[in-house]
């Protein structure tokens, strides 16, 4: 577990193998509930070689000094990532009034 926010990585490991490979995070929001944006990629077994870039969202909340996660929204290909930056670029460009 992460007792800092610099601490907390996606990387996984299994049977010495790296299955998820964090490449960059960008920690959105910091403090007893943490929001980090994740672009990671994933081992493919049976290609022998990791997937295109793919990311996540996720939260902590930090609780007796470690931060554990709560939730995550897994953001699957650079198309579907790119609507919602379109999508946020339109509201935030065209605010309703």
């Amino acid at each position: 577990m992460a007792e800092t926010i610099d601490e907390i990585t996606i990387d996984w490991e299994e049977d010495n193998i790296l299955k998820v490979k964090e490449l960059d995070k960008v920690v959105l929001t910091k403090g007893a509930w943490s929001t980090i944006l994740f672009r990671y990629q994933q081992w493919d077994d049976a290609k022998e070689h990791y997937s295109a870039d793919m990311y996540t969202i996720r939260r902590y909340r930090k609780s007796q000094g470690v931060y554990r996660q709560q939730s995550k929204f897994n953001i699957s290909n650079a198309a579907q990532a790119q609507k919602i930056v379109e999508a946020l670029t339109q509201w935030i460009e065209n605010p309703q009034e």
